[in-house]
């Protein structure tokens, strides 16, 4: 794990100067395992260009004050249309791990979203956190779907976000190069492996996390599958991973409150197109039958604004919380935070945006 800064030796003046603290700490095999994509990781490259590519139009003489910056996101009101995204092992950034930035995300006002493959308890994320939401990966073993579910909900969690586009584990070339696998004293605490786990069994030229989740992932996970996650949950439903309109569609019709237009960070198909790029399309598809977040590639405040812009209710931030986790804790993961509202509430008054619902009123254009 990483050689923890805290306090913090620098100050940050934007999220993403975080990823050069997070650097400094880390081994190299962790700090690939997070940053790394799939592939060549063209789609990882491509999500970052697409959001650069895309300009949004200012609106002028508002006579805009500063303006709020919260949202309503599942029927609750947050301080930013902004949701920590589900990331696994987060022990391997800082030994407080996913306690930590879910307590950081809890003092924002944000929704955290916990991994199956957490590795800390969600019972124990739950009660460090405001609004929790839970991440669910389909497993080969319903019994053992059905009981992370009944514990998620019997914790508090608010919400339910299934991972869809995961039936195996996108070939991650760094992790492969690095024969990466999970220290012993990380561990898939929402499971019950634990150290037995394949994800701890170091193999050359093996991930031992793709291993480890093509033992224990459903490949053929189905529209079936999500039926049934609809009727055995009464809390909001959301669908990660979807780019397709038509997946986006049918989704709303199984009963998902939510969808989010991901593509894993650029970690599952190498070759899917950007999320900035897939997301006009899924929005227009679903109208106003559902919410529709953006993940993958957002790295401050002006990323937000894009998304809201091309049409999204808010988005999820994943890696720069990881780099915020690994250079100083819960503190660095509440800097962080304070920064992105910071950004964001700049990118709000700079567009001429009263509020975070004139911002989807915004025009956007192709910045080359």
């Amino acid at each position: 794990m990483a050689e923890q800064m805290s306090p913090m030796r620098e100050s940050p003046v934007a999220l993403a100067d975080f990823a050069d603290l997070a650097r400094a700490v880390l081994p190299p095999e962790v700090w690939d395992f997070v940053a790394g994509g799939s592939g060549a990781e063209t789609t990882l490259a491509a999500n970052r260009r697409a959001l650069d590519q895309t300009g949004v139009l200012p609106r002028v003489l508002c006579g805009v004050p500063t303006p709020p910056t919260d949202a309503r996101l599942l029927g609750a009101v947050h301080t930013l249309p902004v949701a920590v995204a589900p990331m696994a092992y987060q022990r391997l950034l800082h030994p407080d791990g996913e306690v930590a930035l879910a307590a950081a995300a809890g003092a924002a006002g944000i929704p955290y979203v916990a991994s199956t493959l957490g590795s800390v308890p969600i019972e124990q994320v739950a009660r460090a956190g405001g609004d929790v939401w839970f991440q669910l990966y389909w497993l080969r073993d319903r019994g053992l779907v059905a009981d992370l579910l009944d514990r998620a909900e019997a914790a508090g969690c608010t919400a339910l976000m299934l991972t869809v586009d995961v039936p195996i584990l996108g070939r991650r070339l760094r992790d492969v190069r690095n024969s990466f696998a999970i220290p012993a004293d990380v561990v898939a605490a929402n499971l019950p492996t634990g150290r037995g786990s394949l994800a701890h069994a170091a193999t050359p030229g093996v991930s031992a996390v793709a291993a480890h989740t093509g033992a224990v992932f459903a490949p053929a996970v189905s529209w079936d599958d999500l039926e049934w996650l609809r009727e055995r949950t009464s809390v909001p439903l959301v669908v990660k991973g979807v780019l397709d309109p038509r997946d986006a569609t049918r989704a709303v019709a199984v009963g998902a409150d939510a969808v989010v237009v991901s593509n894993h960070g650029g970690r599952q198909l190498d070759g899917a197109p950007a999320t900035a790029t897939a997301l006009p399309a899924v929005v227009d598809a679903v109208g106003d039958r559902c919410e529709v977040l953006l993940d993958s590639g957002v790295r401050g405040g002006m990323d937000v604004l894009r998304a809201l812009a091309l049409g999204a209710h808010g988005v999820l931030v994943g890696r720069p919380l990881l780099w915020a986790l690994a250079a100083g804790g819960r503190s660095g993961a509440e800097a962080a935070l304070s920064l992105l509202a910071d950004e964001f509430r700049d990118a709000l008054t700079l567009a001429g945006c009263a509020d975070v619902v004139a911002a989807r009123h915004l025009r956007t254009t192709r910045v080359e």
